[in-house]
């Protein structure tokens, strides 16, 4: 044997089970749950596909070092919330936030072109919020998680998601009002 196959040789053998593995297994265990929590942020499939990119990417990116994720499922979720928040927190200051997929004018009546509108002002106004707030807002009226599983999830007490969640939904009101020109 020279000097010259070896090379060859390590180059054709698969590489063994590894990280990529892991990272494989954890995208077709979690990437529904991925891009169903950005798709509900951004209202654009477009989007979530991004998000769920960006998300993965992240995870595949991180330290071999680092801690393990203790629960994948809830980092996961709260990467995509973090991921889509961003993006649509760029959409707002570029002043470019995509309509939903039907267009205005084919909507029939104004109760639906109303909550298209909403729609978009909720998305505005969420992404003025800090992370932590928009999260717990997300968990609670888009995930409908009660109140103890979120503050299990956060590490904090029940009392405190109870209170941020009163101050979010006033701060909401409030932008959404704003954006709506006062007629909501």
């Amino acid at each position: 044997m020279n000097g010259q196959e070896v090379p060859v040789q390590l180059a054709m053998t698969p590489e063994p089970a590894s990280a990529a593995t892991g990272l494989e297994q954890m995208f077709h265990a979690h990437s529904r749950l991925v891009f169903r929590t950005a798709y509900r942020v951004t209202g654009n499939a477009a989007d979530a596909e991004d998000v769920l990119q960006t998300v993965f990417l992240r995870v595949s990116r991180r330290d071999t070092t680092s801690a393990a994720m203790a629960n994948e499922e809830s980092y996961l979720r709260r990467a995509a919330v973090n991921a889509a928040l961003d993006l649509v927190r760029s959409r707002v200051s570029a002043k470019n936030v995509p309509l939903d997929d039907a267009p205005q004018n084919e909507l029939a009546g104004p109760v639906k072109a109303d909550s298209v509108e909403l729609k978009q002002c909720l998305r505005k106004a969420l992404a003025t919020l800090n992370r932590r707030d928009a999260e717990v807002f997300w968990l609670r009226f888009f995930e409908e998680r009660p109140n103890a599983e979120i503050a299990r999830l956060l590490g904090i007490t029940q009392v405190h998601v109870a209170v941020m969640l009163h101050r979010v939904r006033r701060q909401l009101q409030k932008e959404i009002r704003s954006y709506m020109g006062g007629r909501s």
